[in-house]
Parts: structure tokens; sequence; C-alpha cells
């Protein structure tokens, strides 16, 4: 149940200045997540629901829910899914033994692998072909990483961070590059990196960042506002490594306090107490309107002033998945990436 709101007036006053907002930009959807999301409405209006989709299409959980409700069936593997129907990969990538497994079920397929992930896996088999030690820089556990590792398990280990390296053992130590999940921290990745190069002098670089555009833009807006503010709330989901790391950059880079949330309704008030400036992002899979709400919130506890910071442009857009715009182009249907129909997504 909602807690009863304070009159803002009991709020007390900000140390200093007036109450503003310093909102950043670029923030929210990068191409990856928004070719994804709408590869799975398209889905769902072109072939009808029920359409299956592996794991969390992007790392949202309103928009996860959003497309459930459409018809959207999310499932942890390919097993859950009957045979013969048609499945979705998330945006984060899957593994040769997922794909394998899927054909063997006879299950009809929509790769919505951002192209930027697809490009780490393509690195990871090149090198893994000519037979060198790939060190993945990652997060355990996380499906992106999963589905990288899975193109070369016998080349590829592990680096979680900067305190992993001592632990890391090569067999040439002239034949070894690194990689890294897309959405990581570039900051720490780069401390990772430099480690690493301490161990190993011959360590190759991948033939471009690893670290996706949307990832870094991101992180470089929330480092513009931070210093300026007291607070910097990051909109985002808990699963979201992007969002995660922008709570984090913004606390190293001179935020007073940083919070993640979900939706305008996990604010408490008690943060608002001595803030004058109130910095707000949000992650790389999070919709537009669910900032939009914040700064709904935030107008009602006299947080009217909002001040875009705009550190660069995007405008990058990705084609739908090959196998879909197959299908849309021989049924007359649009096959470029736009929303099938207006919402919040």
């Amino acid at each position: 149940m909602p807690r009863k709101r304070r009159d803002p007036s009991e709020i007390a006053p900000p140390a200093k200045g007036a109450k503003r907002v310093l909102l950043a930009s670029p923030r929210g959807y990068c191409a990856g997540v928004d070719r994804a999301v709408v590869a799975v409405e398209k889905a769902l209006d072109h072939y009808g629901p029920p359409v299956y989709v592996r794991k969390q299409i992007v790392h949202n959980l309103h928009v996860v829910d959003t497309l459930a409700e459409r018809g959207a069936i999310f499932v942890e593997e390919t097993d859950e899914v009957p045979e013969g129907a048609r499945v979705v990969f998330s945006a984060h990538g899957v593994s040769p033994e997922v794909h394998r497994s899927a054909e063997a079920r006879g299950l009809q397929t929509i790769d919505a692998t951002c192209p930027l992930v697809t490009k780490v896996h393509k690195e990871a088999v090149r090198y893994a072909r000519n037979d060198y030690d790939i060190l993945l820089v990652g997060h355990d556990g996380h499906e992106e990483v999963e589905g990288t590792a899975g193109e070369a398990p016998e080349n590829i280990q592990l680096v979680q961070g900067p305190d992993d390296v001592d632990a890391v053992t090569v067999r040439d130590p002239d034949k070894v590059v690194w990689l890294s999940q897309t959405t990581l921290s570039v900051d720490e990745t780069m401390e990772t990196v430099r480690r690493l190069r301490e161990k190993f002098p011959n360590l190759e670089d991948p033939p471009s960042d690893d670290i996706c555009y949307a990832t870094q833009n991101r992180q470089v807006a929330v480092k513009k506002i931070a210093g300026e503010s007291d607070l910097v709330l990051v909109v985002g989901s808990a699963n979201s490594s992007n969002s995660v790391r922008l709570v984090e950059v913004a606390l190293e880079h001179g935020a007073t306090a940083a919070h993640r949330v979900d939706f305008a309704r996990e604010i408490d008030e008690e943060w608002f107490n001595g803030i004058a400036t109130i910095g707000v992002t949000s992650g790389a899979s999070v919709p537009d309107v669910l900032v939009q709400q914040v700064l709904k919130v935030l107008a009602d506890y006299g947080y009217g002033d909002v001040e875009p910071v705009i550190t660069a442009e995007e405008d990058l857009m990705f084609s739908l998945p090959r196998e879909l715009r197959r299908d849309l182009k021989a049924a007359g249907a649009d096959i470029t990436n736009k929303r099938s129909q207006p919402g919040d997504l």
C-alpha cells in the first residue's frame, strides 16, 4: 500500500541553493534494447500470441510485465517451450548450445541478440579458432557472459574485476586477448585490463571497444551531473548491469548519495532532506515513461526546475532480426524498427 506523502513543506529545506533537477542525456533505451522490444511487439502482432521469450527480453520489470500482458510468455530455457513453437532470444545473446537445443525441439527462433553483443561472440570465435586464451571481463551468471563464454568454453576464462587478476593463468602469455561484457563500468574495466597487462605485457585488445556506445555514453552523462548533485536517482531494474553501474559511477564521481529505483513509487521522501540538486538518469533498458513518472514525483516535492544536461546525441538504429523481417516482408507488413502500436514501451 503506498505510503502517505508528507507535505513538501515538512521536508527539511536544502542546505544550499534552490531545488532543481539535472536530467542526464543520453539515458534510457539504446538501439539494441529498442530493437529487441520492437521485435517481440511485432512478433505478437504478426504471429499472434503466445510468443515465447527465453529469459527477460531486456532487464526491465516494466517492459517484461507489459509484454506479458500482450501475450509474451517468458521462460528460462528452451525445454519449457512447446515443440514447434516460436521463441525469441533476448538481447543479451545465447550460446551455440541454446541454438542447438532450440533446433532439436523444432522451435521457430527469432534471434534478438544485440548486434554489439553478436560482435563480441564473433571475436570470441575468431580468437578461439587461432587458439588464444581469452580473458572475458564480466559478471559471473550474467546472461550475456554465459552466451559469450559458450562460444569457446575451452578457451575462455572469466575475470570479474581487478581482484581476480592474480589468479589468472594462461598457456602462452604471447597468445592472450581480453574481451568484455558490453554493459560494464568503463573505469573498472580499464583498471582490470591495466592489471592484466601488468601480468601479461603482450595482452591483445579487442579489435574495437566491447563496452557498447550506449553504456559509455550513459556513464559519461552521469559523471557530468554527479559532481553537482546532492542526490542521483537512477531508474532501472536490479538485474540491469548497466543501471547498477550508473549508481556506482555517480557515487565515484561526486554525488553525495545515489539510489536505483524501478518505479517512482519506490522513491523515499527521506532522501530529499537537505537536498538542493537531484540528478536523474536511467539505464539502457528503461522506457522514458518511467523517467517522466519520477520527474512528476520530484515536481510534487518542489523539484520542478528541470535542466537537461546533454553530453552526446544518439541516432543509431538496428534493423529487426532477419527471421522476423523475412516473414513481415512476405506478408507485406512494415519491416522497419518502429513500434507497431503506440504505448509506454
